[in-house]
């Protein structure tokens, strides 16, 4: 594997995040997640325009809603679904007009199953990605039985050589799934300790909390870290380098699954009509391959999904799985905001 390269590509996408905006079209800001910038998933709006939207990138759910909520003006954001209800609440969005949207006949329904999501109101959220949070480990010196199960968090074996998400959704989905429950919503005060205790304990292991995918792959890269609690997309980087990366999708206590898609932000700065060429172009049968290629996720349309064969499904990481799943399915304001103050007490030591 060419290291060099790849820890080149990491500090580049880290100069990406910390950049305020990318500049191209100025008529659509599209507020989104470091590395969405695909040349892919374009290509129809660039081919009607001639060039791409801009782009300002954040690195969590949390730091986005917050910057939105703050005064930040864009045009169309890409949060998950579990913050969904922060930006109704808010009143930060408005509905999209179905019918200037060709392919979201193609979305998956399990995707737009909520009335969160859908309402009488009409579609407040686009579901455009999915895919997993699960084990990422060297292969070369992590053994298969020791991610048989999520307690190698807590392993003294990997204290220091471990790393975590910086994302309260994230950490939380493991700790629940380490302490045996499945679904978050109407988690009893009880579970709740016994998750923040858990996640306690593997705090003691943590090397470092990664903000986005190019950090945690560079902390792989260079020995760092030996496991980690991942998304796809940083396994999908350090695979294309021929890193020896696996990612156990099936321990024991399970692996979170989550989806993703776009919000339109109300009182937006720039063009309503490019706002819908852009999902339009992003939710196009041709984006599945790209998205795939560059991120590792799923694309939310059928009709897109089954451009992909079965062994480059598979190969990324994104095909099914029959281990038990928690879904980052919405949680109340009250909810979210205790799991974001109980992770940052955890991280300060306490």
């Amino acid at each position: 594997m060419n290291q060099t390269r790849l820890l080149l590509a990491c500090a580049a996408s880290v100069i990406a995040l910390s950049s305020a905006a990318r500049a191209a079209d100025a008529e659509l800001l599209v507020f989104d997640w470091a590395g969405w910038e695909i040349d892919g998933v374009l290509t129809d709006y660039v081919a009607k325009h001639g060039e791409k939207p801009t782009y300002s990138f954040f690195g969590d759910d949390d730091e986005a809603f917050q910057k939105v909520s703050s005064g930040f003006r864009a045009d169309v954001a890409h949060p998950c679904v579990a913050s969904l209800p922060r930006y109704r609440d808010a009143g930060l969005i408005e509905p999209w007009d179905v019918s200037r949207i060709p392919e979201f006949a193609n979305i998956s329904p399990r995707l737009l199953d909520s009335e969160l999501i859908r309402d009488d109101q009409g579609l407040w959220f686009i579901p455009t990605d999915y895919a997993y949070t699960a084990i990422a480990y060297n292969t070369d010196s992590v053994p298969a039985e020791d991610v048989a199960s999520l307690s190698v968090f807590t392993d003294p074996k990997y204290a220091g050589r471990i790393s975590l998400p910086d994302s309260s959704d994230d950490v939380w989905s493991l700790a629940f799934l380490a302490t045996g429950t499945t679904d978050w919503d109407n988690v009893s005060d009880e579970k709740f300790t016994e998750a923040a205790n858990w996640l306690r304990e593997a705090h003691k292991n943590v090397r470092a909390y990664w903000s986005d995918p190019s950090e945690m792959s560079q902390l792989m890269a260079t020995g760092e870290v030996q496991v980690a609690w991942s998304w796809n997309d940083g396994v999908a980087l350090l695979a294309a380098e021929g890193f020896p990366i696996g990612f156990q999708r099936s321990p024991a206590e399970g692996v979170a699954t989550w989806f993703c898609g776009y919000v339109n932000l109300k009182d937006q700065p720039g063009s309503e009509d490019k706002a819908y060429d852009f999902i339009n172009s992003l939710l196009a049968p041709t984006s599945a391959a790209p998205l795939l290629a560059e991120l590792g996720y799923a694309h939310s349309s059928d009709a897109a999904m089954a451009t992909i064969s079965a062994d480059d499904l598979k190969a990324a990481f994104v095909d099914p799985v029959t281990t038990t799943l928690l879904a980052q399915t919405p949680t109340t304001a009250e909810f979210r905001e205790r799991m974001i103050n109980e992770f940052e007490l955890i991280k300060s030591g306490f």
